[in-house]
């Protein structure tokens, strides 16, 4: 990695109103991008679902995320993260920053209460319930979809997502990287999910953008609207609101800061 250099590092709660609680991530400033095995190796070290690597592009940036063991095309709560960083530290007076990353160019723009994300939907077919799924999850699901990440099961109920205790091992095994599994809502919520990615070395994902990206449109067909309240039930648990829209997924959230300091590489 040649010299020694220090770098802005902060850990942000994505999805969050307090510290906490959502979903952790690492947002890290750089020059350029080092090569692919040092940034792994920097995510591993970090050791959250997701570290985002920011570079300054003009007034955009360049936006790729790690988990401790993979690249991913597409982190939603790193991506909140990475917006607050820009517009509460590295630029305050910012509204809006445009991220360039391999799903493409995402928008973030700041709202009264938080921001708003713009993602690629990501459309599911309906498929044959998988026996290796049922076997993993230990129940058999209502209905199963896909798309070319994850499996998205659809449960009878929150309360069972909610008591869901999957083997991670098995899930591991299949043959997308994530499972979601979902339900009708409980409370105030549309719809409960949960998401678990041991094949990505994250065994649960405490709230995850990239699921709601196809949450979104699947409930926008089963229950007939666009807007949603939604509740991802892991133990520190996160509220995202979803909204459809053409062929986008806008999902709105807060972000609470950790820390911040900075980082010898």
């Amino acid at each position: 990695m040649g010299k020694t250099v220090r770098v802005p590092i902060f850990q942000v709660d994505a999805f969050a109103s307090r510290l906490f609680a959502g979903n952790p991530a690492a947002v890290m400033i750089l020059d350029h991008y080092e090569d692919d095995a040092a940034l792994q190796v920097i995510a591993a070290e970090n050791n959250l679902a997701e570290t985002a690597f920011l570079v300054a592009d003009g007034e955009d940036y360049r936006l790729r995320w790690f988990t401790p063991t993979v690249e991913v095309p597409l982190c939603g709560h790193a991506t909140l993260a990475s917006a607050a960083v820009v517009m509460e530290r590295l630029s305050p007076n910012r509204r809006r920053v445009v991220f360039h990353s391999a799903s493409g160019a995402l928008v973030v723009e700041r709202t009264a209460t938080g921001y708003v994300m713009n993602f690629p939907a990501r459309p599911t077919e309906r498929i044959a319930t998988p026996h290796a799924l049922v076997d993993a999850l230990g129940v058999k699901p209502v209905e199963v979809v896909w798309d070319k990440f994850n499996y998205l099961a659809v449960l009878e109920s929150a309360d069972q997502v909610r008591r869901l205790t999957p083997d991670l091992a098995a899930i591991a095994k299949l043959d997308r990287s994530g499972v979601i599994v979902t339900a009708p809502g409980d409370g105030n919520y549309d719809f409960v999910s949960r998401y678990f990615a041991p094949a990505k070395g994250i065994p649960e994902d405490p709230v995850t953008g990239g699921a709601h990206c196809a949450l979104a449109p699947y409930w926008a067909k089963r229950l007939n609207k666009i807007a949603f309240r939604a509740f991802q039930a892991s133990r520190r648990g996160g509220e995202i609101v979803c909204r459809v829209v053409g062929d986008r997924v806008e999902l709105e959230g807060n972000c609470v800061f950790y820390l911040e300091g900075r980082a010898e590489i």
